[in-house]
Parts: structure tokens; C-alpha cells; sequence
């Protein structure tokens, strides 16, 4: 078995950023308007503005996707995380995750939030144990399905006295 790296954004993988997301969506949801736009168009949606998306990739097969979308007022949306179905619960969202929280930490953002829904307990226990903190919705979210929101801030340094 060869080791799962992770990536960020590439033009050709954006059809692998369209179909791991409608399969979860199909799975649990149904696909709403705001995915619709983003999925047809991830790069005019979460690169251009100045978001990032990675990539799990094992050899030469995707198997996972998660984005960083700029949200504005330094705000940033952990957003459109998927792993494929065969390929779950071996630690690629972890690393997904890991690798988004790191992309962001390294920007000025004051903010990493997420939207989820109470039904995805797995994903819910991931981001737990990252560090998101449940809160309250600072606004109306654009998904019906969301009713869960959470936050990640960057880690207070270390003292080193």
C-alpha cells in the first residue's frame, strides 16, 4: 500500500473535487444551489478569492478533498470535506484536516469556521478532536441542511522561558 500525500489545488483534479462531494451529498443530502455553484466552478468560487483546496491522492487515485474558503473579514469556511467511501475511517480526514488547519494557521485569519449537520458523527468527532469548538451561528448560513456550526482558532504559542 503506498502512502496517501496530500496536495493542494490543481485544475485537473477539479472534476475529483466535483465527484467526491456529490457522493456524500447524494448519500446523506441532496445537492443545494450553493454547492451547485461552487462545485461547477472551484476555482472561480475558493482559489481565486484566496482559499485553497487539498487533495488526498494515493498513487495516482483522489481519494479525498477538503477546502479553506476565504469567508471574508478574515474569516475563513472549512468547507466541501469528502473521502470516498472505500477509502474511510484509514485517517485521511485527519490528514485532510490537519493539512487545512496548518494552510490556515499560516494565513491572518482570525477565524476558522464550519458548517456540518448533527447527523455526520464521525466527521462531528474529527473536528472535536482538532479542536473545533461548537458556538453560535454568527450569521445565516447558506445551506439548509447546517445546523451546526463550529470554530477553530489558532493555537496561543507556546511560552518558552
Amino acid at each position: 500500500m503506498r502512502a496517501v500525500e496530500i496536495y493542494g489545488f490543481r485544475d485537473d483534479w477539479a472534476d475529483d473535487f466535483r465527484r467526491l462531494n456529490e457522493e456524500w451529498l447524494e448519500r446523506y443530502f441532496r445537492i443545494e444551489p450553493i454547492d451547485a455553484r461552487v462545485l461547477d466552478d472551484p476555482r472561480k468560487h475558493i482559489i481565486d478569492p484566496g482559499g485553497q483546496i487539498f487533495f488526498a491522492i494515493e498513487g495516482d487515485e483522489v481519494l479525498g478533498t477538503c477546502a479553506v474558503k476565504a469567508a471574508g473579514d478574515l474569516r475563513f469556511d472549512l468547507t466541501k470535506m469528502a473521502v470516498t467511501a472505500n477509502a474511510q475511517c484509514k485517517g485521511i480526514g485527519r490528514l485532510l484536516l490537519d493539512a487545512a488547519c496548518k494552510w490556515y494557521a499560516a494565513c491572518d485569519g482570525e477565524c476558522l469556521f464550519l458548517e456540518s449537520h448533527s447527523s455526520l458523527g464521525a466527521a462531528l468527532a474529527l473536528y472535536e478532536s482538532s479542536g473545533f469548538e461548537h458556538s453560535p451561528r454568527p450569521f445565516i448560513s447558506d445551506y439548509e441542511r447546517a445546523d451546526v456550526y463550529m470554530e477553530w482558532r489558532r493555537p496561543a504559542p507556546h511560552d518558552s522561558a
